[in-house]
């Protein structure tokens, strides 16, 4: 028989106590409110169940995006405190991203390079715009700029598209379909926009080593990337669009188990930018790693999908 594969995944979801009582909390059902405060017994079970040897723990949305400047900075100094108590409990099982205070973007920064060279956490994790504004708003550069400064990448995450978005484009069909806001359509557009954001506002010029992370297999910007470098390639004649995007984005699989989807993202970016995640517990883990065992891969590339990948770009 094969040797099961060591198995990283990267979206993997909790939520500290005191910024659900700021924040209300993603607006869950009752079994994934429950996984996501838990990090012990309930999610190292349901990891070994599935083949999971090893999460990479982050905060669930909307995390401290929606956290002001003043309270923001303090709170991250405990959320990640938190965190890294967590996995020192586990230290072979869970590793960590960052909660930022984004709000104040270089207070966000120090807390950053504190978490990754005090705590040994891989980089973080950001979710959303922050006061209705993206990140590539040069604002925020300092965060980036310190990214780049420490090797480590900033993952950005979907939260719920912003209010005057919801009213023009989704709101005759939210109540019915509330899905429509989140993984159905609404996180995707907000975080591919996100992401082609960063690539034209010159930041990867600015900070080359910058390293981002996109889940959910791109975010759909794979797919597109022949038709969005084309329709650039007037107005971005040194680099394309492609290039940018291939040289500086990495993304994951988070509740995305699709072979096409998959081979549509190797073909237009290689394996090794591509890594495995679940998106815990708003996916569950046994279709993740069902999905694994079937893969059109060899040997070598299935190996880089589970975990090697992760292991570089992480340093784990």
């Amino acid at each position: 028989m094969a040797t099961k594969p060591y198995v990283i995944a990267l979206e993997e979801h909790y939520q500290d106590a005191e910024v659900k009582a700021l924040s209300g909390g993603p607006g869950a059902g009752r079994d994934i409110v429950e996984r996501l405060d838990d990090l012990g017994a309930l999610r190292l079970r349901e990891m070994d169940e599935a083949g999971i040897d090893l999460q990479v723990l982050s905060h669930s949305i909307p995390g401290l995006q929606a956290v002001d400047a003043e309270t923001g900075p303090p709170l991250a100094r405990r959320v990640n405190d938190r965190l890294h108590e967590a996995v020192q409990r586990h230290p072979d099982r869970f590793a960590a991203f960052a909660v930022l205070p984004t709000a104040d973007p270089r207070a966000a920064a120090d807390e950053l390079e504190r978490a990754v060279t005090k705590l040994g956490f891989k980089g973080a994790m950001v979710n959303g715009m922050t006061g209705g504004v993206f990140h590539d708003d040069r604002r925020f550069w300092p965060i980036w700029e310190r990214a780049a400064r420490l090797g480590v990448p900033i993952y950005i995450h979907p939260a719920l598209p912003h209010k005057a978005v919801i009213d023009v484009y989704y709101k005759d069909y939210a109540e019915a379909h509330p899905g429509l806001l989140r993984a159905a359509w609404g996180f995707t557009v907000e975080t591919a926009t996100q992401g082609l954001r960063f690539v034209l506002s010159g930041i990867f010029d600015a900070h080359p080593d910058l390293k981002i992370i996109l889940g959910h297999m791109g975010e759909g910007l794979p797919f597109l990337l022949w038709r969005i470098s084309h329709g650039l390639r007037g107005s971005m004649k040194e680099k394309t669009f492609r290039d940018i995007f291939c040289e500086h984005f990495w993304i994951t699989t988070s509740g995305f188990f699709s072979d096409q989807a998959l081979l549509c993202c190797m073909s237009e970016m290689g394996i090794d930018r591509i890594l495995f995640s679940v998106d815990y517990p708003f996916a569950e883990n046994p279709p993740g790693t069902e999905w694994l065992k079937t893969l059109p891969l060899g040997p070598e590339d299935t190996e880089k999908l589970c975990h090697g990948n992760a292991r570089r770009l992480l340093k784990l």
